[in-house]
């Protein structure tokens, strides 16, 4: 990730900046950086995960979102694109970003090597503010694992599950298979 060179942006700054801009980028209080590009393999484990979500969902009031949707964390005054979020009822803005969502029900993050620190330490510790969320789910590209971190109360309880298991999605009563989401019909 690469740090736009700048004083400070205000968010309406970083706003006008995201519109005219094909890279996208990630808001913190005033920063703003380039977001890294992904790999095909993180590409296809993302549209299996959106895949499963969206078919296990179909007959549900949920709505499984790309990281083409911007999340605000209000709570934080942070900005991001997350690899796939579940929001369930009405979807919430943020009253200084009408394109830019404020309630998921469940973030999801393909982990890649530059991306994986930030997104079991500082990047969770954002999403964590989030009221609405209760779970966070990291699906691992070095092998087939799915980590799913759900709250409970103030809490954070972590299951996984790997080859032949699957994980259980509790807000959204589904369980998400491992094989399902790492099946590779190319392989």
């Amino acid at each position: 990730m690469t740090a736009i060179p700048r004083e400070s942006f205000t968010y309406a700054q970083y706003l006008a900046l995201e519109q005219g801009s094909e890279v996208k980028h990630e808001y913190l209080r005033g920063e703003v950086w380039d977001m890294a590009g992904g790999t095909a393999e993180h590409s296809r484990l993302q549209a299996t995960v959106i895949r499963a979500l969206g078919n296990a969902l179909a007959d549900r009031p949920c709505s499984v979102f790309t990281s083409d949707l911007r999340l605000r964390v209000i709570e934080t005054d942070r900005s991001t694109y997350a690899d796939v979020v579940v929001i369930c009822g009405k979807v919430e803005h943020p009253f200084d970003d009408p394109t830019a969502v404020t309630n998921p029900v469940v973030i999801v993050e393909v982990l890649s090597d530059s991306t994986e620190a930030s997104d079991r330490g500082e990047k969770f510790m954002h999403y964590r503010r989030i009221p609405s969320l209760r779970e966070y789910v990291l699906i691992s590209q070095r092998t087939p694992r799915i980590e799913v971190f759900h709250r409970e109360g103030e809490s954070w309880i972590l299951t996984d599950a790997v080859t032949g298991g699957a994980v259980q999605l509790p807000s959204l009563g589904i369980p998400l298979g491992v094989d399902a989401v790492y099946r590779d019909p190319a392989a």
